[in-house]
């Protein structure tokens, strides 16, 4: 097959878990023989780094970048107000990237275009247009889901009207591309049994993102500090901010009541200046690693207090692989096949989620036995060979 790759931002290299779904898919499906052609939005946010791409990536997709500026601007926020378009989606909209798509197009035959997440959808039509090409949707998160969890959580009656109101307008438009696409990849089956509620009725599939499992990936490179507890993630993504918020002001304190020796090492992208100004007792504001595997294998603990994401977490996927014991919230651990007390634990109030990191601060023995199943399950269920193999069948099942 001959497959346009639309991204939102560069996939390449995988430096968080929106990039490592994307570069995944298209290493996947290279490796599995077929035409990948990478087209990428770039933003101030997540720039292209071509330096720290592979330079047989870069022959093999011929990778594209157009930048967007897609940084918020109180005004337009503000006149979207009176609009009917959806804010969030309206950012990703750009002469320059349809200029370059329409070049892309025009020279050239593809069989499917693939479109990794919602921002990239506006350019449908475009496409409908210039090529023959079935449309498929891959789909990281169902969107207005997470919008809705953030304006429920938030404390702040104008702020929580705003987030409603962007909510509300990403629906309208969420539900509306349903209608205009050939197929849709689900990242979970809680993601596409929503999809197919709002009305989807194009051939859909759920299939999660897969890890690329090297030997290396399952070694331990050094040993684990004692007592660490850690989290990373990009700190450009609300839901992560404010799942670092809720576990420092409710969580942590009750873990050194437990654990007095505990440390907390908070790592990622795009650190707020509050985070990186940050005073609390044991707490070790690192911000973004070198190398990332390295980090994960430094550390024991590792904790995904997420309230209002969706689809997948994929550092739940890698700090499994790695042998990490994770504590997460319900919402963290949704659309991942583990089992609560199995492969990780899962608590959603402050005491238990404490009382959960301390149990594994504590008990070496039954921490060794979860982290050995959880590094079971990764080679069962999410090697990205067998992912891809599914995704092909299904892309060529249209």
């Amino acid at each position: 097959m001959r497959i346009l790759q639309l991204c939102q931002r560069p996939p390449n290299p995988p430096i968080d878990g929106g990039a490592i779904a994307m570069n995944n898919v298209t290493l996947g499906l290279l490796e599995l023989g077929h035409q990948v052609k990478v087209l990428t939005i770039t933003t101030p946010k997540h720039p292209v780094q071509y330096n720290k791409i592979n330079s047989a990536y870069l022959e093999k997709t011929e990778l594209e970048a157009v930048f967007v500026d897609t940084s918020i601007h109180l005004m337009d926020a503000f006149m979207n107000l009176f609009e009917s378009e959806s804010y969030n989606v309206k950012r990703f909209v750009s002469e320059d990237f349809e200029k370059k798509l329409i070049e892309i197009l025009e020279g050239n035959l593809y069989d499917v275009v693939l479109l990794e997440t919602l921002y990239v959808t506006p350019y449908i039509d475009l496409i409908r247009r210039l090529s023959k090409a079935k449309i498929v949707l891959r789909s990281h998160n169902v969107e207005h889901i997470i919008w809705e969890r953030v304006a429920n959580n938030s404390g702040n009656y104008l702020k929580k009207g705003y987030l409603n109101f962007l909510a509300k307008k990403l629906k309208e438009y969420e539900v509306g591309v349903l209608q205009k696409i050939d197929g849709l990849l689900a990242m979970t089956n809680e993601d596409l049994e929503v999809f197919k509620s709002l009305g989807c009725n194009a051939k859909s599939i759920s299939v999660p993102t897969g890890m690329i499992l090297d030997s290396e990936l399952f070694t331990p490179t050094q040993k684990e500090e004692d007592f660490s507890v850690f989290h990373i993630a990009s700190m450009n993504w609300l839901p992560n901010v404010e799942a670092v918020e809720w576990f420092l002001k409710n969580v942590w304190h009750l873990v050194l009541q437990k654990v007095p020796q505990a440390n907390l090492y908070l790592a990622g992208r795009d650190m707020p200046e509050w985070l990186l100004n940050y005073k609390q007792e044991r707490v070790f504001i690192v911000g973004e690693v070198e190398n990332a595997r390295d980090f994960y294998k430094s550390k024991k603990v590792m904790v995904v207090p997420v309230l209002s994401g969706g689809g997948m977490r994929i550092k739940i996927i890698e700090g499994m692989a790695m042998g990490k014991n994770i504590v997460s919230t319900t919402i963290g651990a949704e659309g991942i096949l583990c089992v609560n007390g199995e492969h990780i634990l899962i608590a959603d109030k402050a005491e238990e989620f404490a009382q959960m990191i301390s149990f594994f601060l504590k008990n070496e023995k039954v921490s060794k036995e979860l982290s050995l199943n959880a590094q079971q399950l990764i080679k069962e269920e999410y090697d990205n060979s067998g992912i891809c193999k599914r995704i092909e069948e299904f892309l060529m099942a249209l």
